[in-house]
């Protein structure tokens, strides 16, 4: 295998395979879930709205991969609203539903008007609701733009109990950004690496890819970049890679990150 096959791989096993259109079908779901079994690998999970999750969950199973692949869904999504009732629902409907997975829109909003709390109790709120389950917290960095709101939300999320930080929804004009990555893996770092990343939004080649991955090492080492700790959240990102698993032409010509 060559070094950009690795690269491929890696991000393969790193990624939230993601349909979030409003359109979505069973069909649909039920096609992306045949998408996540590949000859290369499988995804860490797949992302879907909350009604799709029990039958991900059905579909994962009879493709004999239900063990191997988490079922990840949204609350508060994706605007971000300050209804701390309907976060707490959306996500007790998830668990519920039987999500491994909570990806939750920070009210980003209240933090730009000033009001940190907000969020602050919304994370702790929905994350007392998933218990074990993984509370991904989306700060939707893209629209706070300025560095320093990108780092107190990181925080805020982080003081509530997020088991990782998102950049974005991938709802929004700018989603992923190296910048930002930057910002909240710092923040991630402060605290210790207890927390993990998902960058999503834009990432769509395993060459952007390896930028992420490449940042990640750098602050945290080699070994964070584990499934636990890292995520993509993409839905064309699985094409690249594929081909890039295929040909092994594709990508960066060099190993590593």
């Amino acid at each position: 295998m060559t070094p950009t096959q690795h690269l491929a791989r890696q991000t393969l096993g790193l990624m939230d395979l993601t349909s979030l259109n409003e359109h979505d079908t069973e069909a649909d779901i039920i096609a992306l879930c045949r998408q996540a079994v590949t000859a290369g690998g499988t995804p860490a999970a797949l992302c879907v709205y909350g009604r799709f999750v029990p039958l991900a969950r059905t579909t994962l199973a009879e493709l004999g991969v239900a063990g191997r692949i988490k079922v990840a869904t949204v609350a508060n999504f994706p605007d971000g609203s300050s209804d701390l009732a309907r976060a707490e629902r959306e996500t007790r409907e998830a668990i519920a539903a039987g999500a491994d997975e909570v990806d939750l829109v920070f009210p980003w909003r209240a933090l730009m008007a000033g009001d940190e709390q907000a969020g602050l109790n919304m994370v702790q709120v929905c994350k007392a609701v998933c218990g074990e389950r993984t509370l991904k917290v989306i700060i939707e960095s893209g629209e706070l733009g300025a560095p320093a709101l990108i780092r107190r939300a990181s925080e805020l999320a982080i003081d509530g109990g997020a088991d990782f930080i998102k950049t974005s929804s991938g709802k929004v004009a700018v989603n992923a950004t190296l910048e930002a990555a930057r910002i909240m893996l710092d923040v991630i770092k402060h605290h210790g690496g207890r927390v993990g990343f998902k960058a999503a939004g834009g990432v769509r080649t395993t060459a952007q890819a390896a930028d992420y991955l490449r940042l990640a090492a750098e602050r945290l080492g080699p070994d964070w970049l584990t499934p636990a700790h890292f995520r993509f959240g993409a839905s064309g990102l699985l094409n690249d890679i594929l081909a890039t698993l295929q040909a092994g032409t594709r990508g960066p010509t060099t190993g590593g990150y």
